[in-house]
């Protein structure tokens, strides 16, 4: 590219490039992915030795990871596969592409959640809130049995190629709106939700750390995860849009406004949802009760959003009005994502000669018919979240090893702090990348599959059809790297023999 000014080809601004960064993370991982897991992980005082180790986790994993994709994204202008052979070689082209499945995987399943939104969206607007428990399992039950939820995972689809068909100008346009949008609604839904009576004891359990948990490793897995959910990093997701960042934005400051303001989010969404619940079931049930309540909506609680938020607007004056504009936020906020998603597969192909339009429609029907599992069971559903969001642990070991061979000096100095940015990338960076962050990785993995031998599930972690297993892991695992390693030849030709452009 011989210039960037005026060019479509690139953000036309900091602010277009950070909302639509926050759009790939701000999203159904904050609202209905951060609450349920905080739940899952919460002790018999609290949830907040959960919200330490997540917070750990952000300037010790995803911060870090973040810089580095959009280093990678910038000095290689291409999608994940060719930005990464441009700074490692073309023999690890098949780790890019890795990276690119567990974010296209993840798509898969995240397209079904995206179409609950609608649905719910749909629902609020239609019908009344449900005043209880019954009636909330009631919606959602007779949702999940029926053939709803592939219709809208088909349309979410539908919209996210849409707008990824037409380029990046289009993607920045949309999350310009989308994204306030969605921040003045969480906002306005919190303020409520702290207003119910009982409430304050919701806030108290979330903050309150359950000290002996810090000792658990499904704890720090969760935490890693979740934060790499919430932040968007390892995804190979913030690497693609820094395909499109101008050389005159700071990556180091883009960096820490994308993990920051994503987990703020996060956090006002957890304080809304368990001030909803404890405000909602205080008077008739202990502390206790209620808890086991929210780690059992759903599998893996994943229905907790979607049975307890409409309580929430039942409970307002008004509620039916913030009830439309929560779920209209909530859909912004899966679409943005989605669309992002959308945009890291196309871009690949794309790179390989495909023309957009066409690149677009074929992930799109492919994620269409590879999602349709997830949107038949929530079981299938439970299982793709557990095996790729630990597949991110994956992916960040690959960014981090990239780094490594390239020098992470190096690439502080040649491609971080290129003589245009406001803040240099201090020495700390170099050490989280090069040594922390493949500790992390090592350790917690290592850690987890020791225990799930030998603790967690001593008869069933050798079964690859057990939802939660070290198998299932391995094979789904096993089945895309030794494709993509075997295949790694005929993909870097394609991708680097290509021209095309930034688009």
């Amino acid at each position: 590219m011989s210039s960037e000014k005026g060019s479509n080809n690139l953000f036309s601004s900091k602010l277009g490039m950070i909302l639509s960064v926050l759009g790939i993370a701000v999203g159904t991982g904050n609202i209905w992915r951060f609450p349920r897991i905080a739940a899952q992980n919460g002790g018999e005082e609290g949830a907040g030795a959960f919200l330490i180790a997540w917070l750990c986790c952000l300037f010790l994993f995803s911060i870090p990871l973040i810089i580095a994709e959009y280093g990678i994204g910038r000095n290689g202008r291409k999608g994940v596969v060719g930005s990464f052979v441009k700074l490692v070689g073309s023999k690890f082209g098949w780790m890019g592409a890795f990276i690119g499945f567990v974010a296209t995987a993840i798509m898969f399943y995240y397209s079904v959640v995206a179409g609950w939104s609608l649905f719910y969206l749909i629902e609020s607007v239609t019908a009344t809130m449900p005043a209880s428990l019954q009636e909330a399992n009631m919606v959602w039950n007779g949702f999940q049995d029926s053939m709803l939820p592939s219709v809208f995972h088909a349309l979410m689809m539908l919209g996210g190629g849409f707008i990824v068909m037409k380029g990046i100008s289009s993607i920045e346009k949309i999350n310009k709106l989308l994204i306030p949008a969605l921040l003045l609604i969480v906002v306005i839904s919190l303020i409520r939700a702290v207003t119910l009576p009982g409430s304050g004891v919701g806030l108290t359990y979330l903050f309150t750390p359950d000290w002996s948990s810090l000792t658990e490793p499904q704890l720090w897995l969760e935490a890693l995860t979740q934060n790499a959910w919430d932040t968007g990093a390892a995804w190979g997701l913030i690497l693609s849009y820094g395909a499109y960042m101008r050389s005159k934005d700071d990556i180091t400051i883009s960096a820490f406004q994308t993990g920051i303001g994503n987990n703020m989010v996060s956090i006002l969404a957890a304080m809304t949802i368990f001030a909803t619940v404890f405000g909602t079931l205080g008077n008739t049930m202990s502390n206790g009760e209620i808890l086991e309540v929210m780690k059992t909506s759903g599998p893996a609680s994943t229905g907790l959003t979607f049975i307890w938020m409409p309580q929430l607007f039942n409970e307002m004056a008004g509620g039916s009005i913030f009830g439309i504009l929560f779920f209209l936020g909530l859909t912004f906020a899966a679409f943005s994502s989605l669309i992002s998603m959308i945009e890291l597969a196309s871009r690949v192909f794309v790179d390989m000669g495909v023309s957009r339009k066409k690149a677009t429609i074929g992930i799109c029907v492919t994620g269409f018919l590879l999602g349709m599992p997830s949107a038949l069971s929530t079981e299938i559903l439970a299982n793709q979240d557990f095996v790729w969001s630990v597949g991110l642990m994956v992916s960040g070991a690959f960014m981090s090893f990239a780094v490594i061979k390239f020098g992470p000096k190096k690439f502080a100095t040649e491609i971080v702090n290129n003589g245009e940015q406001s803040h240099s990338l201090g020495k700390w960076w170099e050490i989280i990348i090069k040594y922390v962050v493949p500790v992390e990785v090592i350790t917690l993995l290592g850690w987890w599959i020791y225990l799930s031998v030998t603790s967690y599930a001593p008869d069933s972690w050798y079964n690859p059809l057990s939802s939660f297993s070290v198998a299932t892991i391995i094979v789904q695992w096993g089945i895309a790297m030794g494709l993509l390693y075997f295949y790694n030849s005929k993909l870097v030709k394609k991708t680097m023999e290509s021209s095309t452009p930034v688009s």
